[in-house]
């Protein structure tokens, strides 16, 4: 976890509060209140509570939601992110059931399951993560699963025993472009590595979709933000999302800029012209975001239908 010595206290101005556009409503409505109350009693960990998430009332009221797997402790401990570092639990075998009864209850049209990284366990986590998906689609035949996984070191066996399991959209966030990667996230999560784990992915004969997320507003340029879009096309990635990084805490890195309604749509049209499926890109964006959701559940309806195909 971070402390106080460790990351010296940003000084607070203009320049790093928060825009207008960035603010929004308390969560409210029927739907968000039913899928509440299911979290509540089924103990579910949701990252759309635990990351403070502003779409939570778009998203449970829609149909949507994201959980984690393996607790609420990490191994790694990346400057952007609020989860807690440290030694974690050991792993509750009943937790994939558990989850996929919850979900059933909930009656989701889409489900994001992701995880904290858990280096400690021999295969970070893998064979949970396939039990778990295993589980849903047994449970939900009607529910899109998507899955946000860790790098799990790039070891190329326990990406097969997520893939194995078919999810139907598989996604691993670069979070940022190449020359912050070392100063945002944890040492052992570097940007090349990210990007084989996602053409890895996309090359298995699963013919899994493959979806990324990019945060803006820690000091990358447009330069940057380009060869970045340019480098996961290259490696077959079919969603992107973009959105604004907000500083969870005093000891966490600050915000370099906030980015405009207007930049993000340029950013949009500019990643959409190097041929993703789907581009989601606003200052409320996240990398789970119902948009973006919907798109891949219409796109895979279609498929069914025979009207479409991966690519």
């Amino acid at each position: 976890m971070a402390t106080p010595d460790r990351f010296p206290l940003p000084q607070v101005s203009e320049s790093t509060r928060k825009p207008e556009w960035l603010k929004v409503r308390l969560p409210s409505g029927d739907g968000y209140e039913r899928v509440k109350s299911i979290v509540r009693r089924t103990k579910l960990s949701t990252v759309c509570e635990e990351a403070r998430c502003p779409n939570i009332a778009e998203c449970w009221g829609g149909g949507t939601a994201t959980v984690m797997l393996m607790g609420e402790v990490c191994t790694r401990a990346c400057r952007f992110c609020h989860v807690k570092v440290g030694a974690p639990p050991p792993l509750d075998p009943m937790e994939p059931i558990h989850l996929a009864q919850a979900v059933k209850e909930m009656d989701l049209e889409y489900i994001v399951v992701t995880s904290v990284n858990r280096d400690d366990r021999p295969d970070g986590g893998a064979s949970h993560f396939a039990s778990a998906i295993r589980e849903l689609r047994q449970h939900s035949p009607k529910t899109v699963v998507e899955v946000l996984i860790p790098d799990f070191k790039g070891v190329e066996r326990d990406l097969t025993t997520v893939a194995e399991a078919r999810p139907h959209v598989v996604a691993h966030n670069v979070e940022t472009v190449e020359r912050l990667t070392p100063t945002v996230r944890d040492r052992r999560a570097t940007y090349r590595q990210s990007l084989k784990v996602l053409e890895y992915l996309k090359q298995r004969p699963e013919k899994l979709y493959t979806k990324t997320s990019v945060m803006v507003g820690l000091g990358e340029t447009d330069a940057e933000l380009d060869q970045t879009f340019k480098d996961l096309r290259a490696v077959g990635v079919d969603v992107l999302t973009l959105g604004q990084y907000l500083q969870p805490s005093q000891y966490h890195l600050r915000v370099e800029r906030f980015v405009t309604p207007q930049q993000f749509a340029d950013y949009k049209k500019l990643a959409e012209s190097y041929g993703f499926l789907y581009v989601a890109s606003g200052p409320l964006v996240r990398s789970s975001y119902r948009a973006a959701e919907f798109f891949m559940k219409g796109l895979m309806e279609r498929e069914r239908l025979g009207l479409a195909g991966n690519t």
